[in-house]
């Protein structure tokens, strides 16, 4: 009869520790190659995307504190004016005669697009009772992708 062979605990961890091949490592480093080749232009075209949603939500911030503003002065503030007249009581006519203390935006100034220009405010506007536009990431009319001008009248 064969005797059995005994195999220590010790022994049995020592063998399972015997670590990865060149081969298989080589292998994991090109399919993470292959992953970062796919994902990272994807990654990387999102800034653009969320700027413009940005800025789609501060034109519609901005248009709740003009309607504000009408509600409280029975008109907008004119093109001459600005968007200024939300943070400050407009010196030009038509002046406002309950213009609210403290303003209309919060943090009492006009914020500027996602990009850093102003927004570009007209009243009476071309598209309703006034226009609200960002140009994008180029800053003028015009242009598609992130150049392309976000609106207060058009919804993409």
């Amino acid at each position: 009869m064969r005797k059995a062979m005994r195999i220590s605990p010790a022994d049995r961890t020592r063998r399972g520790r015997r670590g990865f091949t060149l081969i298989e490592l080589m292998v994991v480093i090109v399919i993470l190659g292959i992953l970062a080749g796919l994902i990272i232009p994807r990654i990387m075209g999102r800034p653009d995307e969320a700027r413009q949603a940005k800025a789609r939500i501060m034109i519609e911030g901005i248009e709740t504190a003009l309607k504000l503003y009408r509600l409280d002065n029975g008109f907008y503030p004119t093109t001459d004016q600005g968007l200024r007249a939300l943070v400050e009581a407009p010196t030009l006519p038509p002046i406002p005669r309950n213009w609210r203390e403290g303003g209309y935006l919060e943090k009492g100034k006009v914020p500027k697009d996602p990009w850093g220009n102003d927004f570009v405010y007209l009243c009476p506007g071309t598209q309703g009772e006034f226009d609200l536009i960002s140009y994008g990431a180029d800053g003028q009319p015009g242009g598609e992708g992130k150049n392309k001008d976000i609106t207060n009248w058009a919804q993409d």
